[in-house]
C-alpha cells in the first residue's frame, strides 16, 4: 500500500508533453487528473490529446480522469509574429485585432476599450508586465509602460477592479462544453465565476444536454470571494486559481483567501485543488524552489484534495521530474507530524451530527487504535461513502468500491480516495467477504492477513446510508 499518494495531483498537458510517451511518463509519476486547456489549440487538437489519454487508460486498466478547463471572459494579446522587448516608461497602444499592424498591439476582447479608463492599471501575464492608461480613444488604448520586459503572444491581460461587459460563458466556451459532452469529459473548470448565477448557468446548460459533468468553480475574483460560500454550494468543486486571483485581489492577500476558501469547502465536502505558479521555476530548471517546495506543502496541511500543474508540465524543460518533486513533497508532507490525521473539521461534525458522521468518527478512531489498519475498503453505490470519510483527512487510503464507472471517475479528485469499478454484493456474508478478498489481493496490492475497515450500506441489513462498519482480516486462503 506504500504506492498510494494520498494528496492527487492535476497536470496541465501542452506542447511539452501531449505526445502519447509523455502523458504515459506523467501518469506513471503520480498524475491523477490531466488538464486540458481549452484557451489554447482547437477542440481537434484537444480530441487527439484526449483520445491518447483514454487509450492509456484502457492499456494500463485504470481511471484517469480529465478536467476541461474553460478559457472564460479572458482576455488575451492577440498574435504577435515575434515578441515585443518593452521599456519603462514608452507608451504602447493596444487594439481589438487580429495581428500586430500599425504599431498597436492585437487584443482579443472585442470590449477592452469600454472597460479601462485613465489611470487604470493593465497587468500582463500574471503582472509580468504593468502599464497605467493614459488615454483612451475611440477603441485605441494607450498606455505607459511601467515594468519592462518581453510582451509575448497569447498572453492574458488583468484590469483590476473590473467586472467586465462579458459573459461568464463566452462562444468559445460553448463550443468546448459541447466538447465536454460529447467526449464524457469528468470535469469542467468555469474561469472568472463571479457569482452563484455564473454556476447556475453552466449547470442548467449541462442539465439541457443531459450531462452529469462535474462543475469546478475557479476562484479567480474578488466577487467570488466575496460569494464564495453560495458558490461552494453550488459547485462539485473549487479551484484557487492564484494567477488572476493574486492580480484580482493582490498578491498580499492571497495566503489567507487561499487558506479560507480551503476551510470552507472542507466544511461542505467539496473537493477543492490549488493551482497557478507551485513549481514555476521548474519551467526552466530541474528542481523547485525552496519556497515553492514549501508553498505546496502548506497547501495541503491547509487541507487541498489536489495541487496542481500548469506551465510545468504544459510547456516546462522538465514536465516529468516535476511531477516527481510534486509527488516526494506531498508524500513526505503526508507522512509529517503536522497533518491533522483521522478526525474531521468541527463545523463538518456540529452541522452532520447523524448516522454517517457517527460511523466516520467511529472509523476514525479505529484507525488510531487499531494496529496496523491497511486500508478503508468502502462499498458504496453513490459515492457519499468515502467522500464523506475522505473529510476526515485518514491517514490510509480509502478503496472506494463502487459499480458505476462515471461516479468511480468523479469521486477520485478527492484526497485518499481510490476508486475501483467493482460490482459487490449487497450483503455481508463468508461468500461475499471471500470475493472481497480476492478482490483485494489480486487487484489491488493488499496481502493475506492484512487488516482493513469494511464499511458501507447494505440494504439486507438496514434501509438507508451507511450503516455497518466491520474490522476485517483478509483470509490466508482468499
Amino acid at each position: 500500500m506504500d504506492n498510494y499518494t494520498m494528496t492527487k495531483i492535476v497536470a496541465t498537458l501542452g506542447p511539452a508533453s501531449n505526445t502519447k510517451e509523455k502523458i504515459k511518463e506523467l501518469h506513471d509519476a503520480g498524475v491523477t487528473i490531466f488538464r486540458i486547456n481549452s484557451s489554447h489549440e482547437t477542440p481537434e487538437v484537444h480530441q487527439k490529446t484526449l483520445d491518447i489519454i483514454r487509450q492509456i487508460e484502457k492499456e494500463e486498466k485504470t481511471l484517469i480522469p480529465v478536467l476541461l478547463d474553460l478559457q472564460g471572459p479572458k482576455i488575451r494579446i492577440g498574435n504577435l509574429e515575434n515578441p515585443i522587448e518593452i521599456q519603462k516608461g514608452e507608451i504602447l497602444k493596444f487594439r481589438h485585432q487580429d495581428k500586430y499592424e500599425n504599431n498597436i498591439i492585437p487584443v482579443d476582447y472585442e470590449g477592452i476599450a469600454r472597460d479601462v479608463s485613465k489611470g487604470e492599471k493593465i497587468l500582463i501575464d500574471d503582472g509580468k508586465i504593468q502599464l497605467e492608461v493614459t488615454e483612451v480613444n475611440g477603441d485605441i488604448i494607450s498606455a505607459k509602460v511601467l515594468t519592462e520586459g518581453l510582451l509575448k503572444q497569447r498572453k492574458g491581460i488583468n484590469i483590476p477592479g473590473s467586472t467586465g461587459s462579458i459573459n461568464v460563458l463566452t462562444e468559445r466556451d460553448k463550443i468546448f462544453i459541447d466538447f465536454a459532452v460529447k467526449n464524457d469529459i469528468d470535469y469542467i473548470g468555469l474561469s472568472f465565476v463571479r457569482t452563484p448565477d455564473d454556476v447556475a448557468q453552466l449547470r442548467q446548460i449541462l442539465h439541457d444536454k443531459n450531462s452529469n459533468i462535474k462543475i469546478i468553480s475557479k476562484i479567480e475574483k474578488p466577487q467570488a470571494v466575496y460569494n464564495i460560500d453560495k458558490i461552494i454550494e453550488l459547485s462539485d468543486g473549487i479551484m484557487v486559481a492564484r494567477g488572476d486571483l493574486g492580480i484580482e485581489i493582490s498578491t498580499e492577500k492571497v495566503p489567507i483567501v487561499q487558506k479560507t476558501i480551503i476551510k470552507k469547502a472542507n466544511n461542505k465536502r467539496k473537493a477543492v485543488i490549488v493551482a497557478t505558479q507551485m513549481l514555476e521555476s521548474m519551467i526552466e530548471n530541474p528542481i523547485p524552489t525552496r519556497a515553492e517546495a514549501s508553498d505546496v506543502a502548506n497547501a495541503i496541511l491547509d487541507g487541498t484534495d489536489a495541487i496542481m500543474l500548469s506551465g510545468e508540465t504544459a510547456a516546462g524543460k522538465y514536465p516529468v521530474e516535476a511531477v516527481k518533486m510534486m509527488r516526494l513533497i506531498a508524500d513526505n508532507t503526508e507522512n509529517s507530524q503536522f497533518l491533522h490525521k483521522n478526525c474531521f473539521p468541527q463545523k463538518m461534525i456540529n452541522e452532520n451530527n447523524t448516522q454517517a458522521m457517527a460511523i466516520g468518527m467511529a472509523i476514525s478512531d479505529m484507525i488510531r487504535k487499531v494496529p496496523n489498519i491497511k486500508a478503508i475498503v468502502a462499498l458504496t453505490g453513490s459515492g457519499f461513502t468515502p467522500v464523506f470519510l475522505s473529510g476526515s483527512k485518514p491517514s490510509v487510503p480509502i478503496l472506494a468500491c463502487c459499480p458505476d464507472l462515471d461516479i468511480c471517475r468523479a469521486i477520485k479528485i478527492y484526497r485518499a480516495v481510490f476508486p475501483v469499478n467493482f460490482k459487490f454484493e449487497r450483503k455481508i456474508d463468508r461468500s461475499s467477504l471471500d470475493k472481497v478478498d480476492r478482490f483485494l489481493t489480486k487487484k489491488l496490492g493488499l496481502k493475506s492477513k492484512d487488516t482493513v475497515i469494511i464499511t458501507g450500506s447494505v440494504p439486507n441489513v438496514l434501509v438507508g446510508g451507511t450503516n455497518f462498519i466491520k474490522i476485517h482480516t483478509i483470509n490466508e486462503n482468499s
